[in-house]
This record gives structure tokens, C-alpha cells and sequence, in this order.
């Protein structure tokens, strides 16, 4: 792909992107319909606009890598152990029955070869995971009783897709006589791999991540998150593994860091742009010219292929998943289709001679297909089913301890007096700090809801749930990352209370200006103490000090109210200050006037 053809390609993918994606959101159909669609226009079926599609597909499978690590990035396995049930209980049930009854539909109905229906009934009963999460998350299901269900479903299959690639070269006609002992050293050699990465992984990714987050510089943070997939999906490849379990791997091993929610912020745009470009290629490869020549043998697949997995997932849903008929129905809307993982499977089948071409292009049509008919097929499913039932939707979200009700931007001296109260009152909260150093040493007292992030971040704060949470505390002791944080939340997220640090009275009404109702000087009530203290060692009772404390701070907020309306006009910001002077020390001698006569009383 040469310069000139790689700028005319770009052009063309945006262009159609832009054009298609605000259609099809336009009329609720979901942005991934609108990139098959774009696809499909832009492919040699249509327009022929794009050339190179072998070039696309390449970039683009390099979405579904992605979209892979944020799946691991999000798994830490103490989360994969609590959904043990529904991804290996549910899970394998859905792959291996709608393996065995694909697989012997294929047999007995299109006259495949034993060895052909195993892999073809095998990478049918896969479902795209791209389409999947990616419907799920525009819809904001992903949290839902279902949702998490299908999540379980579509992350075995992912798994199962490594052993379907594998076999997919000893059940074709590649094995020579003498065959067994590569075998065996190409098993070790996989296994190997992988314990290679999840070993060397786990020693050396967080020291490498500390050493990068020392230079506090966004782009190489984000460098290296891509240098760490790419990395993993290589050495997979190089050993002959599918480079998506790479991806996952990677994905897995950072699941448990402190910097978790900044890759995933980091890697987030880059995820977004080339699942998009993964879904065009999908529509890219839809060859209409066989619909039209054969189009009740194409639709009469995409049919048989769909209504077998939503008649073997319906009741998988209900008896295994314990779900409501209702949110079974909708997930097998979600899981009826292909996967992006039968293609892989297919390609190779077709080299290593197990199917013929004419047959692989009939199932790539087939799943190409089934892909786009998933995000109607959802929405079809939602709309019968959602008039009955709503409610028992709510009740098992307390397994996710990830949805904080309050989230603290910096965990310094203010943030961690803060943390540590709610901790002990058991109220979930999430906490972000964008220095390496005081992550480090609160993390070894502890420090279990602290990540290591920019808060002034919108992508920061997605990954947090500011979304769910009630309160925000930005507790940030450099003024400018604190306003910046600020504005991005009330921007953003209105619906959050803001409680804030300010350093001093600009600051203060600089928050005031964003929005922010009660600014807390960060000095104000420490020296308030202080001052009792001082009044109490001279001699005066403990009332008095602490009625004249009372009326120093409510005399301050007034003043200070009143300053806020002046606070950019110099010469009557110093006319205020010295008109707060005066009265202060008016009010004073009222209050000594009331003493002598409260004196003189007694």
C-alpha cells in the first residue's frame, strides 16, 4: 500500500464513517450497524472505492486485539474466580452444543467431511465478541444481569477459539506420516509461551510501567500500553498461538495493577477507532453478488445458523444462567450470530484444504451477515421483552465492589483523611492520584481502592463509574489540576455533588465561578482550631472562645460571599477587605458590650 493509496484510503474509511455512524445512531440502530453498513458501501460490492481489503483487514484485526487486553484489563482474577460459574458452567455448554448440532447439520445436510463439520461447527458456534460488548456497552447493559452473563459466555468462547485454531492444521491434510513428535514439541512450544509471558509478565510489567509513569508524560504512558500489547500478540504469533489470547494475556496480568484504569483510559480511543475500522472490513467482505446469485441459499443459512443458537441458548440462559425468560431471550440476540473468530478458523481451514473455497465463502457470508443483523436482532429483543419486565434486573449488583458511590481526585494529606473515614464506614469509593511515588507508599499500607491516574481526564473518570457515583471530592493540592478536574466534572457529570480543596480565597472563587457551592479552604478550620487553643490557654472560658470562633467564621463567609461578586475588580476587593475589617471589630467590642452585661447580670 503505497503513500498515495494509504492517504485516499484513510479519506474514504472517515468519510464514511462520519457519514454512516450519526445515520444509524440517528435512528437507534447503534454505531456498529452503521460502520457495517459504511463498509458494505464502500466495499467492491458497491463502490469499490477501497482496493486494498486484505490491508484493512490486517489493521483492523488489530481492533479486536485491543478490544481483547481492555477485556483482560478488566478480568483481575479474583473477578474471573466470582464468574467461575457462568464462563466455564455456561460458557462450555453454549460452545459444545452448538458445536455438536451445527456440526452435525453440516455433516448430514451439506455432505461436509467428519473432520470438516468438527471445525466448521466448532467456529460457527462462536459468537463475535466485538459486536456483543460493543451493543451491550451503547446500550449500557454491559452491568446487567444478562449482560454479564453474555460477557461470561463470550469470554469462553474466546478461550475456546485458541485449541479450534490448533486443531484446525492436525485435522487437515497438512500432517505428514511422521507427524507426532513436532506435535508434541509445538504443544510444549505453546505452552511454554504462554507461561513465558504470564511468568515474565508479572516480574517485569509493573517495574516497566513505574519506570515510564516516573516522566509523566501521557504519550509515552500510552506508548508503552501499546508496545506491551503488540508486544504479547507478537510473541504469540511467533509461536504459532492466536494473537488475541496475546492480547488477553496482556490484559490479564495488568489486571490487578495500580495502573489499570489509566491504560484502559489510555488505550480507550485507539480500541474505539480500530474496532470500527474491524467492523468495515466486516462489511467490506459481504459479497453481494452471491446474495443476488444464490440469495435463498445465503439467507436460508444466515436463518438455520441463527435460530439454531437462539433455540440452544434460550433455555441455556434460563436453567444454567437462572435468568428471567425475558433476559434469556436477550442473550441469545446477542450470541446468535458468527464470531470474528470463525473467519480466522475458516481461512485456515480453506489452506489447509479441510473445506473448499466455495464453502468458505458461503459461511463468511453467512456470518458476515448474521454480524449485522445482531444489532436489529437486540433491538427487536428489547422491545418485545421490555414491556414485561424491568425489575429483576437490580438485585445482584453487590458482587461488584467496583461501583463506587464516592470518588476522591488526589489522595494526599486531605484525600486520605477522607478515604480512611469512609473506609470505616464501609461506603465504596474509588481513588485517583497521579503521583507514581505516593501510589506506591499508600499501596503498602493498604490502599486498595487507590489507582494511579490523572483525574482531570474525561476517559479517567469513565473508567472510574463517575457515571454511578453520588459524590466527587477533589482534594488535589495544585490549584490548576484542581479547577481543571473541576470543570471536566461539572461538565461532564452534573449530577455529582462537588466537595473541593481550595488553597485560598482566589482559589476559592475561581470554584465558586465553575459552580462548586462550598469550596473548603484547606487552612481555614485547622487555624480556627489553632486560634481556641490560644484563647483557652489565656484564660477564657471555653464557651466564649468558641461563640467568638463561631462569629469570626460566619462573619468570614459573608465577607467572602460578598468578595466573590467583586473578586476581579482590584480597588473594590480592597475596599471590601477593609470594610470586613471594620466590621469585625465592630462586632467584637458588641460582643464585649454583651459579656459586661451578661457580667453585670449575674
Amino acid at each position: 500500500m503505497d503513500g498515495h493509496h494509504f492517504l485516499e484510503t484513510a479519506v474514504v474509511f472517515l468519510l464514511a464513517t462520519v457519514i454512516a455512524v450519526p445515520l444509524t445512531k440517528r435512528f437507534r440502530l447503534g454505531a456498529v450497524l452503521g460502520y457495517l453498513l459504511a463498509g458494505v458501501v464502500i466495499g467492491p460490492s458497491v463502490l469499490g472505492l477501497v482496493s486494498d481489503t486484505e490491508g484493512v483487514a490486517t489493521i483492523s484485526d488489530f481492533g479486536v486485539v485491543l478490544m481483547l487486553f481492555v477485556i483482560g484489563l478488566e478480568l483481575s482474577p479474583s473477578r474471573l474466580w466470582v464468574m467461575r460459574r457462568a464462563v466455564f458452567g455456561t460458557g462450555s455448554l453454549q460452545v459444545l452444543a452448538c458445536s455438536a448440532a451445527l456440526g452435525a447439520i453440516g455433516y448430514f445436510l451439506f455432505g461436509l467431511t467428519w473432520k470438516a463439520a468438527v471445525i466448521v461447527g466448532g467456529s460457527l458456534a462462536l459468537s463475535s465478541t466485538a459486536f456483543g460488548l460493543q451493543i451491550l456497552a451503547e446500550r449500557k447493559e454491559a452491568g446487567t444481569v444478562y449482560g454479564r452473563q453474555a460477557f461470561a459466555i463470550l469470554l469462553f468462547q474466546d478461550l475456546a477459539a485458541i485449541p479450534l485454531i490448533a486443531a484446525v492444521p492436525l485435522l487437515g491434510g497438512a500432517i505428514a506420516r511422521d507427524a507426532h513428535a513436532p506435535d508434541l514439541m509445538s504443544v510444549a512450544r505453546v505452552v511454554g509461551t504462554i507461561l513465558a509471558v504470564i511468568v515474565g509478565g508479572r516480574l517485569l510489567l509493573r517495574h516497566v510501567f513505574r519506570f515510564v509513569a516516573r516522566a509523566k508524560s501521557t504519550e509515552v504512558f500510552t506508548a508503552t500500553a501499546l508496545l506491551v500489547v503488540m508486544g504479547t500478540a507478537w510473541l504469540m504469533e511467533v509461536a504459532g498461538i492466536s494473537t488475541t489470547l496475546g492480547a488477553f494475556l496482556a490484559g490479564l496480568l495488568l489486571a490487578d495493577s495500580e495502573y489499570r484504569h489509566e491504560l484502559e483510559s489510555n488505550i480507550e480511543p485507539f480500541k474505539g477507532l480500530l474496532l470500527g475500522l474491524f467492523f468495515i472490513s466486516v462489511g467490506m467482505s459481504v459479497d453481494l453478488a452471491m446474495l443476488v446469485d444464490k440469495p435463498l441459499l445465503v439467507l436460508g443459512m444466515v436463518a438455520l445458523l441463527m435460530v439454531v443458537k437462539a433455540v440452544l441458548i434460550m433455555p441455556l440462559g434460563r436453567l444454567v444462567g437462572a435468568l428471567t425468560t425475558a433476559d434469556s431471550v436477550r442473550l441469545a440476540a446477542v450470541l446468535a450470530c458468527g464470531g470474528e473468530f470463525a473467519f480466522v478458523i475458516l481461512n485456515l481451514a480453506q489452506q489447509g484444504r479441510v473445506i473448499d473455497d466455495a464453502q468458505r465463502g458461503l459461511m463468511v457470508m453467512a456470518i458476515s451477515l448474521s454480524m449485522a443483523l445482531t444489532p436489529l436482532l437486540v433491538l427487536v429483543a428489547s422491545r418485545m421483552v421490555t414491556e414485561r419486565v424491568r425489575k429483576p434486573d437490580r438485585e445482584f449488583d453487590n458482587i461488584e465492589a467496583d461501583t463506587p458511590r464516592v470518588i476522591i481526585a488526589g489522595f494526599g494529606r486531605m484525600g486520605q483523611i477522607v478515604a480512611r473515614i469512609l473506609r470505616a464506614q464501609g461506603i465504596q469509593f474509588v481513588a485517583l492520584e497521579s503521583s507514581v511515588e505516593q501510589v506506591e507508599t499508600s499501596r503498602r499500607f493498604g490502599g486498595t481502592s487507590l489507582f494511579f491516574g490523572d483525574p482531570a481526564r474525561p476517559e479517567m473518570l469513565r473508567a472510574a463509574q463517575a457515571d454511578k457515583a453520588e459524590v466527587f471530592v477533589i482534594a488535589t493540592d495544585d490549584p490548576e489540576a484542581n479547577l481543571r478536574t473541576a470543570r471536566l466534572v461539572r461538565r461532564q457529570y452534573p449530577h455529582l455533588k462537588i466537595v473541593a480543596r481550595a488553597r485560598n480565597r482566589q482559589h476559592v472563587f475561581r470554584l465558586m465561578d465553575i459552580g462548586v457551592e462550598d469550596p473548603v479552604r484547606e487552612t481555614f478550620y485547622s487555624s480556627l482550631e489553632m486560634t481556641r487553643h490560644v484563647l483557652e490557654s489565656l484564660g477564657m472560658s471555653a464557651e466564649v472562645a468558641q461563640s467568638r470562633l463561631e462569629r469570626f467564621r460566619r462573619h468570614d463567609d459573608q465577607v467572602l460571599r460578598a468578595q466573590y461578586l467583586v473578586y476581579d475588580d482590584e480597588t473594590a476587593l480592597v475596599q471590601t477587605t477593609k470594610e470586613a475589617l471594620h466590621d469585625l471589630q465592630q462586632l467584637f467590642e458588641a460582643d464585649a458590650v454583651e459579656e459586661r452585661v451578661r457580667e453585670e447580670g449575674h
